[in-house]
């Protein structure tokens, strides 16, 4: 029986990672807080472009100068969760290319996605000037309100149809991602009534590579 699936869509922060944000990690990391900005955002009295301006306005109100080098450095310390590895590597043997589709950084995602051999990522930038100092702006590459969008993009990109697609996500705003793929699994949801419910599958671990167990029974209808 050959494969079921052609690609497996990453969420990254609090799926990939351990903590619930890369842009919370910096913040936590320069002793700052954005409960103000996340409520704002999830309430939709500001966009996502706002979002990430107040996020910035913290960080450099922390940092002055901030440049990307400091967010690099910063960042290589950023907690993930186990099994990432083996993971990947299980998916590749079995012929399924695994991307990241994140709101988060996409500094954290390049560096997930090259030592782990993640296959692409889409993830929002931050402007920087000719010096390389943080200009206080973001670059939304991915609409948190609406990420399946960004996913129906890889799948193209990749010649995956929706049916050989697998989404795994954690928060409400993977649901999106889970409405356009054959295969949903929440892993660690934030919330059972609306991550958890909307999902093919839900796992609880702190080990990623539980969801292999989902993706291969299925594939091979036990």
């Amino acid at each position: 029986m050959g494969r079921k699936y052609d690609l497996a869509i990453f969420d990254m922060d609090g799926t990939l990672t351990s903590v619930r944000s890369s842009w919370w990690y910096i913040l936590n990391e320069l002793g700052c807080d954005n409960e103000e900005a996340r409520n704002a955002f999830v309430n939709g009295e500001i966009d996502e472009k706002e979002f990430m301006r107040m996020d910035l306005a913290q960080w450099l109100k922390a940092k002055p100068g901030m440049t990307l080098k400091d967010v690099i450095k910063m960042m290589r310390n950023l907690p993930l969760v186990s099994g990432i590895q083996e993971t990947v590597a299980m998916l590749h043997y079995n012929g399924i290319k695994c991307v990241i589709c994140s709101g988060g950084i996409s500094v954290a995602a390049k560096m997930i996605a090259d030592e782990f051999g993640f296959d692409d990522y889409l993830a929002d930038d931050l402007e920087v000037d000719s010096e390389g100092r943080l200009t206080g702006e973001g670059i939304a590459n991915v609409d948190l309100r609406d990420k399946g969008a960004s996913a129906i993009k890889l799948m193209e990109k990749y010649g995956a149809t929706k049916e050989r697609t697998i989404a795994i996500g954690d928060s409400f705003g993977d649901i999106s991602m889970f409405d356009v793929t054959g295969m949903s699994i929440a892993f660690n949801p934030k919330d059972m009534e609306l991550t958890g419910a909307r999902a093919d599958h839900v796992v609880f671990s702190d080990n990623i590579s539980e969801i292999l167990d989902i993706i291969f029974e299925v594939k091979d209808g036990i």
